[in-house]
């Protein structure tokens, strides 16, 4: 795959991946935690916001991957 290419594609699921992502985790959060303290909404939200950062790290490392071909 071209780099450019692939650096398009992978921008467009990064953003696709952060909002679907924000989305799930504000409902999850906000079902399970009506009835919960302070501080188990705050290390939730604060987890749930630090959580995306693996998944993104690997697209942008799939996208920063050399276009080489492999022989």
């Amino acid at each position: 795959m071209v780099p450019s290419f692939r650096k398009f594609v992978g921008m467009v699921v990064l953003v696709i991946f952060v909002v679907v992502y924000a989305f799930v985790a504000m409902v999850i959060g906000d079902i399970t935690l009506q009835e919960a303290s302070n501080l188990a909404r705050f290390a939730y939200f604060a987890v749930a916001g630090l959580l995306w950062v693996i998944p993104a790290g690997a697209i942008i490392w799939w996208m920063e991957r050399s276009g080489k071909n492999r022989t």
